[in-house]
Formats: C-alpha cells, structure tokens, sequence
C-alpha cells in the first residue's frame, strides 16, 4: 500500500488541503501520514492542531521548530531546525510521496529534506508570482525540489513547464480552496455570529494583513494607513484575522491588538477563525480587504469585492471583482470607496473565479494515488522551444 504523507505548517494551508487530507484519509487504496508543524503548535497563533484533531484526522507527526521571534535570524533558525526534524520524520516514516502546498518556509524544508532521502514531492499552487515576497523564491525552489506539479490556472502550468518541469507531470486542476466553498454548508449570518460571539448588527469588512517579507519594516506603516482609512467607516463593523508568522509579524500584531483595543465594540480580532467561520464571514461581508492570497483566489467565487493593497500579490493572477491600490493612504482611501460602490458591486455580480469552479481536490488525490512513481526522482529538463 502507497504511505502518502501531507505536511502542514499554517492554517490557511491547512483549510486549502483539507479536501486532500480528507480524501486520502478515506481511501482505501493508501495510508495516510499527516505531518503538523510550525504555527499549528504555538498558542501564539491558535493551537489549530487542535481543529486539525476535531476534523477527525489522525496526526502522524507533531513537528515542533516555530521559534518565538520573527526577526530574519530567528526565522532563519527556525528553518534550520525545520530541516533537521523534517530529515528524522521522514526517515522515521519512510512515505511512498509527500504533498506540500504552496510557498512557506515550513514546506521548502521539507522539500530539501524529502529531496536529499530521495522521497517524490507533489507540489501544490506551484508557478505564481508574488514578486512582494520571499515566498516568491520560496515557491520556485520547491518547484525545483518536486515531481508532480499541481497548478491553479493553465498560466501558472506554462510557468512551472518554463521552470523545465516535464509536461505531463504538471496538471492545471485549478485551486483546492474553491472545493470547501463548494462542498462546506457554510453558516447563515445569525450562525456565525453565534459561532464567533460577536454580534455582526452592521455590514462588515474581513481584513487580513500579512507582512510583506521584502520591505524594511514589512509594511507596518502601510497597516497604519490601512486602519486610518477604516475609521471612515464607523458604520462597519470589522473582523481582523492575525498575520502570519513571518518576518516583522510581531509588529503588526502590536498594532492590530492596539486598534481592537480602542475599538473593542466594533472590532473582532481574532488568531484564527478556522476554515468554516473564515468562509462563511467571506460570504457575508462587504468586502475583503488587505493583501492575503484568498482575497484574490477564493472571495472571487463569492463575487465579493476585493481590495488589493500594495506588493505582496504582484503578480499574481487575479479576476475582476479584484481591485488593486498602493499603500499611501489615498489610494487605499479611493480603492475602498470603488470597492464598496454600487456600480462596483453590481459588477462583481457577474465576474468569474479565473481559479476554476471545484473539484481541484479530487483530481490531486487521484493523481497522487495512481500515478506511477518509479524512477520518477529521476529528473529530465524540459527545455522550451524558443
């Protein structure tokens, strides 16, 4: 039988694997090994292996590195001790495969380790551009380190090929988060107010505001004018969910945990809302705004409007309920004002998800469940024609 590993190391990947997880832990065909590290262990963000372990998943292995410091040296060390506690769970485990998403520093040491014990790598949400980021070096090292490449649109497939990546092992399935929009009964607003403890009495703004890994101070100033901007609309209310762990997170945290502090009536800031609540406040609000990747790859399907704020995107593909603004105050200022405009909204009505429709999930397991992996760490380059 096939031993297929899944790590997981935030708990935003973790919502978009979770259909994964979910069909190979009812497979019959394989077992299953669920590797859990990084912000899934530390109080700080959550503890969400404890939503992981409500799921119903059984956890393999709890990999503990995640140091409490987000300078560039401690991340750094934290990716070192990534690495060596990837190389004994996986010598320890000894997978068939292993399945990562997307372009953390958690997953690219598990690429380097799986790379070096010769274990095939499937990737997910290979070949985007994020040009705001670390991640975008990130995402195209494990690129390098995978075998089976699994893309979100048939642009991102072109690019991981033009990474030299062989044709017929680079699939565009579209995006595995759309599947939980799809196949989740998500709360009616009464619920998830219940299911929040907050009492959602105004049209509200989600807001999630991740730091931007190539900029001095992670763009802390830019959440300033970002809050500036929202005290315009004292008539919404807000749910703020907490950046990740990246470099000069801890600063943004202080500066969200003072707004909640002033405005603790309107404001619901909150570690992690889990991939239920997240979903179905996306549904309900006015608008998602801030620089997180699900502004651009799942809100679409919900046709809600999206603002887009400064580099952490770049680049990356986005439809038309998406709008785009730098990060001096005036431009989030107009960009939010269109944002919530009626002939803006009017035309998100229509707009297509440019990521698919579903059913991204179940195409991923059935690859990595049957298809033949001998000799495939074997690697040929795939020159384009020119």
């Amino acid at each position: 039988m096939r031993k297929i590993a899944v790590f997981t190391g935030t708990r935003a990947e973790y919502g978009l694997l979770y259909w994964v997880i979910k069909g190979l832990h009812e497979s019959t065909e394989v077992e299953l090994q669920l590797y859990v590290g990084g912000m899934h262990l530390s109080p700080e963000f959550g503890y969400t292996i404890n939503q992981i372990e409500k799921d119903g998943f059984p956890v393999t292995e709890r990999m503990e590195f995640l140091l409490s410091s987000d300078s560039p040296v401690g991340i750094t060390k934290s990716m070192g001790l990534a690495l060596i506690n990837s190389a004994e769970v996986l010598d320890r485990n000894k997978p068939d495969l292993i399945v990562l998403l997307g372009d953390r520093f958690e997953s690219m040491t598990v690429a380097q380790a799986a790379m070096v014990a010769c274990i095939p790598v499937a990737h997910i949400h290979g070949g985007e551009k994020t040009e705001g980021l670390i991640d975008e070096a990130v995402r195209h090292s494990i690129t390098k380190m995978s075998h089976l490449h699994f893309a979100a649109t048939g642009a991102y497939q072109n690019r991981i090929q033009q990474l030299g990546e062989q044709p017929e092992r680079t699939f565009n399935f579209g995006a595995p988060g759309i599947d939980s929009i799809v196949n989740l009964q998500l709360l009616k607003r009464e619920e998830l107010s219940d299911a929040l403890d907050f009492a959602l009495e105004k049209p509200f703004f989600m807001v999630t505001y991740h730091p931007v890994t190539l900029e001095i101070d992670g763009a802390s100033e830019s959440l300033v004018n970002l809050l500036k901007v929202l005290d315009d609309y004292p008539n919404h209310q807000l749910i703020i969910t907490y950046p990740n762990a990246d470099t000069h997170g801890r600063k943004l945290i202080e500066i969200l945990d003072e707004y909640h502090n002033l405005h603790p009536e309107r404001v619901l800031l909150t570690r992690s809302l889990g991939q239920l609540r997240y979903l179905s406040a996306m549904k309900y609000c006015d608008a998602v705004i801030g620089n997180s990747s699900s502004g651009l790859i799942e809100t679409p399907t919900f046709n809600v409007p999206t603002v887009n704020i400064g580099n952490r995107q770049k680049g990356r593909i986005a439809g038309e309920t998406v709008l785009h603004c730098n990060e001096t105050l005036e431009s989030i200022r107009d960009t939010i004002g269109r944002a919530v405009s009626a002939d803006f909204t009017t035309s998100c009505e229509t707009a297509v998800n440019p990521y698919g429709i579903g059913n991204s999930s179940e195409r991923i397991v059935d690859q990595v469940i049957n298809y033949p992996l001998e000799g495939i760490v074997n690697k040929k380059f795939y020159d384009l024609s020119l």
